[in-house]
């Protein structure tokens, strides 16, 4: 069986492009299916980088409404504070958000 594990963080870019890791307590595995042929052959795993994304972003948002954040920007903010950084969670909020894979999961990932 083919298992795929993955290490998901969020970080603050800084306006001189340094990163500020916020936390990198969560993760995703994915694992092949078995086709069931005698042999116990598996079914490759084909993630497209839409594919990952959509899974990254599974693992980040909340599990419940009860937040009422589509995204937990208080707890990060939370977390930027404790690093230093004078940050509101209204400020993380306007900022662009978006999902950057390292270079070898980007040459792991079918193309699109």
């Amino acid at each position: 069986m083919c298992t795929r594990s993955f290490i998901v963080s969020e970080f603050v870019k800084l306006e001189d492009g340094r990163r500020v890791l916020l936390h990198a307590e969560r993760g995703l595995t994915l694992t092949a299916r078995s086709t069931g042929a005698p042999g116990g052959g598996a079914i490759p795993l084909h993630e497209t980088r839409d594919s990952l994304t959509q899974d990254v972003l599974t693992v980040v948002l909340p599990d419940d409404e009860e937040s009422g954040e589509e995204h937990p920007w208080s707890w990060l903010a939370e977390l930027a504070q404790a690093r230093g950084l004078e940050v509101t969670a209204d400020d993380l909020r306007g900022l662009p958000y978006e999902v950057v894979f390292t270079d070898a999961v980007s040459r792991w990932l079918t193309p699109d």
